[in-house]
């Protein structure tokens, strides 16, 4: 008689899979924030890119 398929070890692992995706993802994004908030090249009170200066 075959064995019974472990469709739980399945969802599981691909529940994992998702979670793992998931996580990266994130801290990529983070990443990605950190750096753009401590780059030196942008300050903080500088005015939006598509602003028009006053004149």
């Amino acid at each position: 008689m075959p064995r019974k398929p472990n469709y739980d070890f399945e969802k599981r692992q691909k529940e994992q899979a998702r979670q793992a995706k998931k996580d990266a993802k994130r801290a990529d994004r983070q990443q990605r924030r950190d750096e753009r908030r401590n780059s030196p090249d942008t300050p903080d009170d500088a005015p939006p890119a598509d602003a028009t200066p006053a004149e």
